[in-house]
């Protein structure tokens, strides 16, 4: 295994639907350690199985890397010189790698129907045992080891249909090293000979995803655990086609675990309990079900990232908050962690909340005005932005500015009953007009002038703020909520505030 080449990684997930965060972290990790090492980051599209195909899938994965911010040095949608690289356009090459294996008899020709393949697995079931195809049953199958040269050629010249596997040595102990895990053993006895070619003209996983790696000169590869017990047999195909020396290192990352109890994070978890699982929205082409998406939910594709890093490794130390290029620069795979991480959906929330803080108010406000436009309000962006300065950190997300702040833009159609019950009182009509009097006389309505006089009137009144300041703050704002109130008053100004506190002081009455 060499490892002075220079560093080529791939991303090669399967076109079956949309992009799961686990797929997500995976590629991050990926980019990671490439930009780390100064090497290159590749997509590869793996779509052997026709039959899991789903349209539209693979525009999900390129615009999902797209929106997260990593970008593909060479493959699918970026070009190269190691293309093509989606695998269903290169069905030709794997086809006589395939067949070099047999030559070298290290697989061979299996002609067993599916159905007698079902009827075998049947009978193994019915005495509580699982069947395995491999050394200790292939020898009484049909295959190729069972019969000669020339019968077997018969049959292929026949248009008998075939699978290619590959013929697992029996009882070897296989060492090997993985990254994150260290050294792993397998023993070949509990392995099956898989198909590597299918009666379809199209090669399994296995034989795809090695050669290909082999071809396109991948130095690492960094996937998801659920490949580890296929470790094994990719690295006994490489022994087998004698590219041994030239064989990646692999790191296999732990699960993303659901937020409560044991197991991996699915997408049904994330309806269950409210929070996406998918970079973007997906509509499901066969059910018409659509899901969630970071994106739609209102995420910022530098928080989402961050997240994703933290799940399963960390710096060493307690920094949270990473740009791309720090996680770039901090990013090693003896970081990652070997057991599972939980996910947790606040948690989430606690990044997007902290990008949002960081953002400047006239990013926000602009932001913030898209969706103003959608609800066919107007507003003034100097405005815009002190309702941002105000409010956005009371906010997770630009929306939550809209929704925790609507009394910026449209006054109280109501008023919140149990505020109402605390803080207007038989006197409040009384307080609230002789208010509306002193506010009305005032020309200067900035926040600072408007408090400083509400705030003498008070004070020569022989009154309490409370008493004033909360029954104003209800008819304001609907509710005993929001950032000091004469920020808000400032904002709203002076004709939009006498208008409200008129309307409370008839509602009051």
């Amino acid at each position: 295994m060499s490892e002075n080449k220079k560093v080529r990684v791939r991303f090669a997930p399967s076109p079956t639907g949309a992009l799961h965060l686990g797929g997500v972290r995976t590629a991050l990790f990926n980019y990671l350690f490439a930009k780390h090492n100064g090497g290159d980051f590749l997509l590869r599209i793996e779509d052997t199985d026709q039959t899991r195909y789903v349209e539209g899938a693979e525009e999900y994965i390129i615009n999902s890397l797209k929106w997260c911010g990593l970008i593909v040095d060479e493959g699918v949608g970026a070009g190269g010189s190691f293309g093509p690289y989606r695998q269903s356009e290169r069905k030709d090459i794997y086809r006589q790698y395939a067949i070099d294996l047999v030559a070298s008899d290290n697989a061979y020709y299996a002609f067993d129907s599916a159905a007698e393949l079902d009827v075998l697995r049947s009978k193994c079931e019915s005495k509580g045992e699982t069947f395995i195809y491999n050394a200790s049953t292939r020898k009484n199958l049909n295959n190729s080891l069972t019969k000669s040269k020339e019968a077997t050629q018969a049959l292929i010249d026949e248009g008998v249909p075939y699978v290619i596997r590959f013929k697992m040595r029996d009882n070897e102990e296989v060492i090997l090293n993985d990254i994150i895990r260290g050294e792993v053993h397998f023993n070949t006895s509990t392995l099956d000979d898989k198909v590597l070619f299918k009666s379809d003209g199209m090669p399994t996983y296995h034989l795809a995803n090695v050669v290909d790696d082999h071809l396109m000169k991948i130095s690492h590869v960094i996937r998801g655990e659920e490949w580890l017990p296929s470790l094994p047999l990719h690295y006994l195909l490489y022994r087998s086609f004698g590219w041994l020396d030239t064989m990646p290192q692999f790191a296999h990352l732990p699960l993303i675990l659901k937020p409560v109890g044991n197991g991996k994070l699915s997408k049904r978890d994330g309806n269950k309990m409210g929070f996406p699982v998918f970079p973007l929205e997906f509509t499901d082409p066969a059910t018409g079900e659509t899901w969630h998406g970071y994106r739609e939910d209102g995420y910022f594709p530098e928080a989402f990232i961050n997240m994703l890093a933290l799940l399963g490794w960390n710096a060493g130390d307690d920094k949270e908050i990473y740009s791309l290029d720090e996680l770039c620069e901090a990013f090693t795979l003896e970081r990652v962690t070997k057991s599972g991480s939980k996910f947790d959906p606040e948690k989430a929330k606690w990044f997007n909340h902290k990008y949002l803080v960081a953002k400047s108010d006239i990013e926000l406000a602009s932001l913030l005005k898209e969706l103003l436009l959608k609800r066919d309000i107007t507003f003034d962006n100097a405005k815009l932005e002190k309702i941002c300065s105000l409010m956005k950190e009371r906010a997770n997300f630009i929306a939550d500015i809209l929704d925790n702040g609507l009394f910026f833009f449209q006054a109280p159609t109501k008023y919140e009953e149990k505020d109402v019950k605390k803080h207007w009182k038989d006197n409040s009509s009384a307080i609230l007009t002789e208010l509306y009097h002193i506010l009305e006389n005032i020309t200067d309505f900035s926040a600072t002038s408007t408090e400083q006089i509400v705030s003498e009137w008070i004070n020569s009144k022989g009154l309490s703020f409370g008493k004033v300041m909360n029954p104003f703050r209800v008819a304001i704002v609907g509710a005993a909520k929001g950032p000091h109130l004469f920020d808000i008053t400032e904002v709203i100004g002076k004709n939009e505030t006498l208008s409200r506190l008129k309307r409370a002081i008839e509602v009051i009455k």
